[in-house]
């Protein structure tokens, strides 16, 4: 009351009144806003389903809508009332991506937010060791809990179709056997941490130039034998929490609301129990969102809205839309609640777990799993004369060639863009590989490609200018390569549009910026020349045979340096196998021999329609085929010693249906270093109804054996390994007859077979 004139203060009893009257209304308003606000958390010691009904049972229309879709660019709204958290996501898979402004997709200026970027997926379908994926999911799952993310965005699972796929650098290879055996432990590793995987992006995403518009038309036996198995292996064995669909059509439908997709084979025949999330503005229909089965909406730019239009999130197909439906009677709950049910048991699993570990980021124990997975991915594909390992206690100078050398490769491509704590680069990592022991490395540009090093504001910090001309960059190297011991030459592709990045796929299958010229260049003037590729697609390479030793060299991470190094001077032994045919030319991959990529043009509906022609002969399956010679053979890669495969046995001849067969081989280190071989197994069905390739991969094992050491090494099929998809039945089925086993270290050496038939 101070400040009022004496003759207008009430009285001081008045005044010592209204005072309490004034502290018990206030004190009466917060007990009730905090009764109020205070959340209703439901019994924990009931099984997770009866929590998810009692739940869904409390829920109001509001919070079901909000719980479906996304409220920022990575994260959708929990029930604060009732306990749940808001539900973070973040892109993967090779990472976790640095924070983006809650509602920009501009940095949000954090400075905890690097990472240990992991070996991008190509690499890991390459260890061929389904160890190497549940440490790499694991590991990842560890980043993302200490970043406060829920569900990581991967692992990438499509097919590698063709090698100008502008995305496959992020997906395992082009069999679904190997890709469904190394997604399965990468999901569990993951998930072991309480942080959701997601598995993507679900099915048939083998273009990226055109992605919204491609249809694919494709054979239903191609679609399950080939495009289906990863995805399912997850679903099935992995039992992954999330699953992403993707950009393109099936059957006129987008699949991220795809009736066949969604709710048949996903959730009806494979069971399903978790979410579908939309690819970032995958959503195109209201009504097809409702009832085609997907769960939750993210990144949709809706009602014309554009990129610029800020927290639209209530616009979105599955908000307000479905909200004035349902009020309107147009829907039911019916459809709604079996979403929530899904986003319940999701942050029952992850949000809402109580046993959830403690998340570590940029650990030492991150950077060593990155190294070992990377040294086990890296594949020697040629090494003639022995020329690798580089003996350091004969060389005394080293050039090394190649924008690759230095160049950072974990920022760009996309969503999988990093911002890392720290990256060795190749040069950097030969250089402190081979300290103290007198060799002189120096290093030659060679080419001019990307300078940028930027990406979504993430930036490399390093100046990639070159005043020099292309001649006068190759006169340079070839000039300090005629006077080096060793030339090891670092290019390939990298994350640059139009090579190894999302939104475009590669114009054609040669190197880019000159490197060809380079290469041939330096080939003449040393023989000791190694060429490294850095890439995640196979390329052109005409001048193979005049160089004696070839290494793809993935993208590796934030270990590339050490990865290798580790590898071109011996410290590992390589035992990296190929994840995909390499073939000499682009005619040779069956989907560009067809003239079936990148599809037709249908003004009409304003769709390209991309017809699988090849059906099931995608890689070492068109090879067979087709007849053609590839440079690498799926499964190829050499090591440093030598190995013998023999004594090919079976503990019976006759297998039936409802049984197992078990091959045995010797495996024996007949080389002088320690050494890793991956055993393979493929079957032939001699005889058989519809066509059928003429071998498929069933099984394979990794077995590491010292010097002069031999082990026996089991590999068991059933009768899923002799089945395939008859689409005049719509069902899996296996024929009695003849089978043939084939067992080797590569697609094209198979010198072990074996007949037996099946009951």
């Amino acid at each position: 009351m101070v400040g009022l004139p004496e003759s207008v203060r009430p009285s001081t009893s008045i005044t010592q009144q209204y005072m309490k009257y004034l502290l018990l209304t206030y004190t009466l308003t917060l007990a009730l806003g905090a009764q109020a606000q205070k959340p209703v958390y439901l019994d924990e010691t009931k099984p997770v389903e009866q929590r998810v009904e009692d739940a869904l049972g409390r829920m109001t229309l509001d919070e079901k809508i909000a719980v479906i879709h996304a409220q920022s660019k990575f994260s959708s709204a929990g029930v604060k009332r009732l306990g749940f958290t808001d539900f973070w996501t973040d892109d993967g898979p090779h990472g976790v991506r640095p924070d983006v402004l809650w509602d920009e997709w501009e940095q949000a200026g954090q400075t905890n937010d690097s990472c240990v970027a992991f070996p991008a997926l190509t690499c890991l379908a390459a260890t061929w060791n389904p160890a190497m994926a549940r440490l790499y999911g694991h590991s990842l799952g560890e980043e993302a809990l200490y970043r406060g993310k829920d569900m990581i965005l991967g692992p990438g699972v499509n097919i590698y179709r063709t090698p100008l796929g502008g995305r496959n650098f992020e997906y395992m290879g082009e069999d679904p056997y190997l890709a469904s055996r190394m997604v399965v432990p990468y999901i569990q590793g993951m998930q072991a941490n309480g942080v959701a995987a997601c598995v993507k992006h679900y099915a048939l995403n083998n273009d990226e130039e055109y992605r919204h518009q491609v249809n694919v038309v494709v054979s239903d036996r191609a679609l399950h034998e080939i495009y289906l198995p990863a995805f399912k292996a997850a679903v099935t064995e992995g039992k992954v929490w999330g699953l992403m669909g993707a950009y393109n059509l099936y059957k006129n439908q987008h699949n991220c609301h795809n009736d066949i997709l969604l709710n048949r084979i996903l959730k009806r025949d494979w069971a399903f129990d978790g979410v579908v999330v939309s690819d970032w503005g995958g959503c195109h229909d209201t009504d097809e969102a409702v009832r085609n089965g997907l769960d939750m909406e993210f990144g949709t730019w809706t009602d014309g809205l554009t990129m610029g239009k800020t927290n639209a999130y209530d616009s979105y197909y599955l908000a307000d839309a479905y909200k004035r439906a349902i009020r309107e009677g147009r829907y039911t709950e019916r459809e709604l609640n079996d979403k929530v049910r899904r986003v319940l048991r999701l942050f029952y699993r992850t949000t809402m777990n109580r046993q959830r570990p403690v998340g570590f980021l940029c650990s030492e124990s991150h950077y060593d799993a990155a190294r070992r997975i990377g040294g086990e991915g890296i594949v020697v594909l040629k090494n003639e004369r022995n020329v690798l390992p580089i003996d350091t206690t004969r060389v005394r100078n080293i050039l090394v060639v190649g924008e690759n050398a230095v160049k950072m490769m974990t920022v760009g491509g996309g969503s999988s863009s990093l911002k890392v704590q720290r990256e060795l680069s190749p040069l950097d990592g030969l250089r402190e590989a081979l300290a103290g022991r007198g060799v002189d490395i120096v290093w030659e540009r060679g080419y001019v490609g990307d300078t940028n090093g930027s990406y979504n504001g993430v930036t490399s910090g390093q100046d990639l200018s070159e005043s020099r001309s292309a001649d006068q960059l190759v006169a340079d190297a070839v000039a300090k390569a005629r006077k080096a011991d060793y030339v090891v030459f670092f290019g390939g592709l990298n994350k640059s549009d139009y090579q190894d990045c999302e939104g475009h796929d590669r114009k054609d299958y040669a190197l880019p910026y000159g490197q060809d010229k380079v290469i041939e260049a330096l080939a003449k003037a040393n023989r000791n020349l190694v060429v490294v590729n850095i890439s995640g697609n196979a390329v052109a390479m005409p001048w193979a045979d005049r160089v004696d030793a070839i290494v793809q060299g993935w993208y590796v991470g934030s270990e590339a340096g050490h990865c290798l190094a580790d590898i071109l001077t011996g410290r590992v032994n390589p035992s990296g196998k190929l994840p995909f045919t390499w073939t000499r030319t682009l005619n040779d991959v069956p989907a560009h021999r067809l003239n079936a990529f990148p599809g037709t043009w249908r003004p009409d509906r304003q769709i390209i329609d991309e017809e699988y022609k090849e059906g099931l002969y995608v890689g070492y399956r068109g090879v067979d085929r087709y007849k053609t010679r590839p440079l690498f053979a799926f499964g190829h890669g050499l090591s440093y010693t030598t190995f013998k495969i023999g004594n090919l046995r079976a503990d019976k001849t006759v297998m039936t249906r409802d049984g197992k067969l078990t091959f045995t081989v010797n495996v024996t280190n007949t080389g002088r270093r320690a050494g890793a071989e991956v055993v393979q197994l493929y079957i032939s069905d001699l005889k058989s109804s519809l066509p059928r390739p003429v071998k498929e991969l069933k099984a394979f094992t990794k077995v590491s054996l010292r010097p002069g050491e031999s082990r026996d090494v089991t590999l068991t099929i059933d009768n899923s390994s002799l089945s395939f998809y008859d689409d005049t039945h719509q069902a899996w089925t296996s024929e009695p007859g003849d089978f043939e086993a084939l067992v080797g270290n590569a697609s094209d050496k198979l010198n072990h077979k074996m007949r037996f038939r099946l009951e």
